[in-house]
């Protein structure tokens, strides 16, 4: 937060105002001597700053009693207040704590995730540390002051395999390209360097530069683990840590929505790794817009593709390397300005969501907003040495109102939203949790609430540059922060989760939305979806945008006091399906498509540019040309006219092939074709990996898993897609809609 938009108020941002922290890491004691952290602070120098801090690790727990038998903590705390964790007791070593959480759970007789548990552990040492001293990273920093390097990596693949594998001996790194924010970009090439000798000029580079972040496009998923793999196969050490050190792996956990997968987590000392290949998951899990998560469609999607860029399939760079490895370079050069590019569009708000929130910008960047609003909560009441509740017993309770009320398409189309309706709501009927006894809940909402609408409205009134940039961001940060206050309540292992205090927002969120609907009724607009806190309706109609202006104030006047209304959308054209899914043509002439029914990514590309051209007809009113687009599609399909992509289907594993192919003997679930794919295959496929296939045969109705052939394998010249099968599949789609 800049010093002149709002004070640091030790609820939101914390008591410690250091500014210019980086990176802060755990540093485990030896011997007798106790933990501490290393912290690294920037002051506008090339180099960070780096000191030493004392750490003493410390949990929660009801009663002092369930130590007993474990390592004698050098402090028990007794806190204030009537929460039942009301011990906070501290040790000298992490290890110690581990030992003491140990014989806790044993004697307490709970699972270890149960919410009712006596006591509880904030379990990453680093958050401890910053929950504890008020300090938080970034502070006084803009993004764009950030050190930030970007790194995507292409790979030979043998011929006859569809995917490279770092453990095959043919397979190799054959570029390393390399950005960062100041517009500097490099690449690698294996036609210069030896492998060896290629990473050993990347970590030499890393080192020189000296980067806060690293940054690349799946690079949890897939260059650092190949990095790591070719490095080790090839004695190279990746002393990538401002320490020295190489990267160290664990389990992570991603979940975006209703979506979440397991990753391996790289952790490099001193610096954050910041993956887009997440990040634009999150945004998808609330705009729902991207088809898919590949770079290039993202790029395109935000408007970001690199000027005059270089295409080429990922199955074609082996051989163009082959052929022409300077082209490869140059495909590798635009995939990497499109990552600095998309981290630059997506990361900021996790960015000054890490002033205020006490934890590592990594973790900001794939921890859920509950477990964001628990640590701002958590770090009040260590702040004022008071003692932690128990979760509140989760329970069923009716949601926000959601409703269609006309199907079909209409024309003249106009939106308006409630400005954060629950926060609102919450904000003015003083609803929060019952065992938040310090009012930190509501207090802290409020600030974030008022500060957002201002930054929302600054970033109006500057029309461009910098400073628009800088306060969209910040409306952004703390707009998903406060619109995740009310499901916090709701949240069964939120510390101050409170399911009655959920159920009366969304009660009276609901009984202000259908009076909305009844006052647009009556006069005379026609409403025609509704879901959460927005609406389209079909205004009635004007002669002048004066009656339209008089309209709206008349609408914003019905509504309670503190709650605000704006319009922020006008369509030539709706299509509405069913809730939740619609299409809008703009002025513009652009479609906005939204909702899984109608831009399902289990869907084939051709049905998805099918879909598209429907719409489109549809919006437009050209409804009588909808059975020739229909018999070119089916001429297309009959004709082979299509490369093989447009008819493939691309998953993304769920889960290992292993688990899936223990389901599978043990009948619980059914047969999948890119799971049978991926157990056929040599690779070695995990949880995340996608795997692209067709269909082959010639009967419409055969079973996928035992027709399934990988697109890497489809012949051009001896072509064997299932004719029947696609063309049935479009048949079916048509006869949703009627035609």
């Amino acid at each position: 937060m800049k010093k002149e938009d709002a004070a640091y108020d030790p609820v939101v941002a914390g008591a410690d105002r250091e500014e210019g922290i980086v990176a802060v890491e755990h540093v485990p004691g030896k011997g007798k001597q106790g933990d501490s952290v290393v912290i690294f602070v920037r002051h506008g120098k090339p180099k960070p700053l780096v000191r030493r801090e004392g750490f003493r690790p410390y949990f929660w727990v009801s009663d002092p009693s369930l130590l007993e038998g474990g390592p004698e903590p050098i402090e028990v705390e007794r806190l204030e207040g009537e929460g039942v964790l009301c011990r906070r007791v501290q040790f000298d070593t992490w290890e110690q704590l581990q030992k003491a959480l140990k014989v806790v759970r044993r004697r307490s007789g709970l699972p270890r995730s149960s919410p009712q548990a006596p006591y509880f552990v904030i379990n990453d040492p680093v958050q401890q540390y910053l929950t504890a001293s008020g300090k938080t990273l970034f502070k006084g920093m803009q993004f764009s002051k950030l050190r930030r390097l970007q790194v995507d990596i292409e790979t030979y693949t043998a011929a006859g395999y569809e995917f490279c594998n770092a453990q095959r001996e043919s397979d190799r790194i054959i570029a390393i390209a390399l950005a960062d924010e100041s517009g500097w970009v490099e690449v690698l090439s294996g036609a210069e360097y030896d492998e060896a000798a290629l990473l050993e000029r990347f970590v030499a580079i890393v080192r020189e530069r000296d980067p806060d972040v690293i940054e690349g496009h799946n690079i949890f998923g897939f260059d650092l683990p190949y990095i790591m793999t070719r490095a080790q196969r090839l004695h190279v050490v990746l002393s990538l840590g401002r320490d020295g050190s190489p990267p160290r792996v664990q389990p992570g956990r991603f979940a975006a929505a209703e979506r979440s997968n397991s990753y391996p987590k790289a952790l490099i000392f001193g610096r954050h790794v910041v993956d887009t290949y997440f990040l634009a998951r999150t945004y998808d899990a609330v705009h729902r817009s991207l088809e898919t998560f590949g770079l290039k469609e993202i790029a395109a999607h935000f408007g970001i593709s690199a000027p005059n860029r270089v295409y080429l399939e990922g199955g074609e760079i082996a051989r163009e390397y082959e052929r022409n490895p300077e082209k490869v370079m140059a495909y590798a050069a635009d995939d990497i300005r499109e990552t600095r590019s998309l981290a630059e569009t997506l990361a900021p708000t996790y960015f000054f969501q890490t002033r205020i929130v006490p934890m590592g910008y990594q973790n900001i960047c794939v921890r859920g907003n509950a477990s964001k609003i628990d640590a701002l909560l958590i770090r009040e009441y260590v702040r004022r040495s008071h003692a932690l509740p128990l979760p509140d017993t989760p329970r069923e309770f009716a949601g926000g109102y959601t409703d269609i009320f006309f199907q079909g398409v209409t024309h003249n189309v106009h939106h308006c939203d409630v400005r954060s309706l629950y926060p609102s709501l919450m904000l003015k009927h003083r609803i929060g949790p019952r065992t938040d006894e310090l009012g930190a809940f509501l207090e802290l909402l409020e600030y974030l609430r008022d500060f957002r609408l201002r930054a929302k409205d600054q970033a109006r009134r500057h029309k461009g540059g910098d400073q628009r940039a800088y306060y969209e961001a910040l409306n952004a940060a703390f707009k998903v922060l406060i619109n995740s206050f009310y499901g916090y309540l709701g949240f069964g292992h939120a510390r101050f989760s409170d399911f009655a205090a959920a159920e009366r927002v969304a009660s009276e969120g609901r009984r202000i939305l259908h009076a909305m609907v009844e006052w647009l009724r009556r006069n005379g607009a026609k409403p025609i979806e509704i879901d959460t806190d927005g609406i389209y309706f079909v205004p009635p109609e004007f002669s002048s945008d004066e009656e339209m202006a008089d309209f709206r104030e008349q609408f914003r006047r019905a509504l309670p006091e503190g709650i605000e209304i704006e319009f922020d959308g006008e369509y030539r054209a709706m299509f509405s399906y069913k809730m939740k899914n619609y299409a809008l043509l703009t002025d513009s002439g652009e479609v906005i498509i939204r909702g899984a029914a109608l831009k399902s990514r289990g869907l084939e590309p051709f049905q998805r540019r099918f879909m598209e051209e429907m719409l489109r007809l549809k919006l437009e009113g050209r409804d009588a040309e909808l059975p020739q687009l229909k018999e070119r599609y089916i001429a297309a399909i009959r004709g082979r006219q299509w490369p093989i992509r447009m008819l493939a289907r691309r998953e993304t594993l769920q889960e290992s092939p292993e688990v899936y192919r223990e389901k599978i003997r043990s009948a619980a679930r059914g047969r999948n074709a890119a799971y049978e794919l991926a157990l056929k295959s040599d690779r070695e496929y995990r949880a995340g990996d996608q795997i692209a296939y067709y269909i082959t045969g010639s009967k419409k109705n055969v079973s996928a898993h035992a027709n399934a052939r990988l697109t890497s394998d489809w012949n051009p010249d001896e072509r064997d897609e299932n004719v029947e099968y696609y063309v049935a599949k479009l048949e079916a789609l048509c006869r949703r809609f009627g035609f």
